[in-house]
């Protein structure tokens, strides 16, 4: 962990991809959402290599406890998650997917430390950056009807998150939750987080979860004229991580109508009302669950969407959370916005 502040010219080449649309959609990184692009994970993209560049900018800089406001201190997280997507269609309706996330983190929390001849507390600002938990996804298009004017498509994907990315965080705050039990008795897992004082526990600044996970998801797309409907379903199903750290299962629905505000035969521009239900269950350490953790939002949002010719494509949107409910004292997230480039070859 580098306890230093990140360099201005690593910020502003972040928010530069930003706004060119060249940037990497869970608060956690969301492996599906880096692969469902314009053109491959609606189907539509025939045999053939495809490559994705995406990112997602994560702000949590609110404190709220047990879903209202509390403003303790001024500690944040910034994330940024750049996924390298490579995807081989076998076919129209088969493929293969790898998701290799980097990720940086911005943050500001006050820590405490544990220990029998005390308790200490210090602030502590830095950054953390690196790669991510690895992602192999497979596609497969289970119903696929294209007409003149019309057209559906159900895809089916399924695969598994690896334990790449660096987890000392983690090992970090299961060593202060054992030293805390010793302290005061065991079993306090959730009293352990709560005494931080800080929003940003360390689970969120951790580059991995150190454990082996079942990625599975379903979308939906319908098109009619210049209207369309799209609808993503997706699952994560964690185990056991890092010193025993679990992250809780998370369920994520999105979708929403959208419409064709350019169309021809060179390129299409459109723009699309997103609605998004990220719901995470509460992590787990010892068999017991922490009341610290686990969340659930509602985002709203604009979504563009533009290709041209037959191989490229950009996409770009902006999550606002609308209704946050979570556990105990965490930050919660203020905005995401996510954008990324699909090219095929």
């Amino acid at each position: 962990m580098k306890l230093v502040q990140a360099p201005a010219p690593w910020r502003f080449l972040y928010f530069l991809m930003l706004a060119i649309g060249v940037s990497p959609a869970p608060l956690r990184a969301c492996e599906l959402c880096a692969i469902y692009s314009t053109t491959a994970a609606r189907g539509e993209a025939g045999s053939g290599f495809i490559f994705t560049l995406s990112e997602q900018y994560v702000a949590m800089n609110t404190p709220q406890y047990e879903s209202k406001p509390y403003k303790l201190n001024d500690d944040y997280l910034d994330s940024f998650y750049l996924h390298i997507v490579p995807t081989y269609n076998f076919s129209s309706r088969f493929g293969i997917s790898l998701n290799l996330p980097y990720i940086h983190r911005d943050f500001k929390r006050q820590d405490v430390r544990f220990s029998p001849g005390g308790t200490t507390f210090q602030e502590v600002q830095g950054t953390e950056s690196g790669i991510g938990d690895l992602a192999a996804v497979l596609r497969y298009t289970v119903f696929q009807k294209a007409e003149m004017e019309w057209g559906v498509s159900v895809t089916a994907l399924a695969g598994v998150k690896f334990p790449t990315g660096n987890t000392d965080p983690i090992h970090d705050e299961v060593e202060q939750v054992h030293l805390y039990n010793e302290l005061v008795g065991p079993g306090h897992f959730h009293d352990a987080l709560g005494v931080t004082s800080s929003g940003v526990h360390e689970s969120m600044i951790s580059l991995g979860s150190g454990s082996y996970d079942g990625v599975f998801g379903l979308t939906a797309n319908s098109r009619w004229l210049r209207y369309f409907f799209n609808v993503q379903a997706q699952y994560y199903l964690r185990t056991e991580g890092e010193s025993g750290y679990t992250f809780g299962d998370e369920v994520i629905l999105s979708g929403g109508p959208g419409g064709y505000l350019l169309l021809n035969k060179n390129s299409t521009l459109s723009l699309a009302a997103v609605l998004v239900y990220d719901s995470q269950a509460r992590d787990t350490l010892d068999d017991r669950k922490s009341n610290a953790t686990g969340m659930t939002v509602f985002y709203a949002g604009p979504q563009f969407a533009f290709t041209w010719g037959r191989h490229f494509s950009m996409q770009a949107g902006v999550d606002i959370p609308v209704w946050i409910q979570n556990n105990g004292f965490q930050n919660v997230p203020d905005y995401r916005a996510y954008g990324g480039l699909t090219w095929r070859f």
